[in-house]
C-alpha cells in the first residue's frame, strides 16, 4: 500500500507530515509561534544574575560589620579586662558574680564586692566607674556609670 502524498492547494511546499515541527502554527487556532529575541534574552539574564549577586555581596558586607563590631567589642574587653586586673583587689574574683570598680581620689582603680549604695555617708572614691561581672573567659563584662573607663 502506497503512502497518501498530502496536496495543499494553496502553498504546494508548504506540507508536512509532522506539523509539530513547524516554525509557524499550522491551524487557524494554533498557538503563535514567535522567534525569541537571544539579545533580550541574555539581558534579562545577566540583570537577574547581577540583582543575585548584588544581594549577595550586600549580605557578605553586613556580615563583616557584624564581625568587625564583634572584634572591636572583644578588644575593647580585653583592655577593660587589663585595667581591672591592675586595680587593687582585696579578694578573688569569682566567675558570674558582680563586683563594682571604682576609681580612688588619688587616680588609683579599685575592684570592690561593696555597691555604691551600700557605702553609706561615707562614700571613699571619687566615683564609681563601672559594674562588672566577670565572664568564664576571666573577661568582664561591664555596665558603665556615668562616663567610659578609657578617660
Amino acid at each position: 500500500m502506497e503512502e497518501a502524498k498530502i496536496v495543499n492547494p494553496i502553498s504546494p511546499d508548504k506540507v508536512t507530515d509532522r506539523p509539530g515541527l513547524l516554525e509557524y502554527a499550522h491551524t487557524a487556532g494554533g498557538a503563535v509561534i514567535r522567534p525569541e529575541d537571544k539579545g533580550k534574552i541574555t539581558g534579562r539574564a545577566v540583570t537577574a544574575m547581577r540583582e543575585q549577586t548584588d544581594l549577595q555581596i550586600a549580605q557578605l558586607y553586613k556580615q563583616m560589620q557584624l564581625l568587625a563590631e564583634q572584634a572591636t567589642a572583644i578588644r575593647h574587653r580585653v583592655e577593660v579586662s587589663e585595667r581591672i586586673y591592675s586595680a587593687h583587689m582585696s579578694f578573688e574574683p569569682i566567675v558570674g558574680q558582680t563586683y563594682y570598680f571604682y576609681l580612688r581620689k588619688n587616680g588609683t582603680d579599685v575592684l570592690s564586692m561593696v555597691a555604691p549604695h551600700e557605702w553609706g555617708r561615707k562614700f571613699p572614691f571619687e566615683r564609681c566607674v563601672a559594674t562588672v561581672r566577670m565572664l568564664a573567659d576571666h573577661t568582664w563584662d561591664v555596665t558603665y556609670h556615668e562616663t567610659p573607663m578609657s578617660e
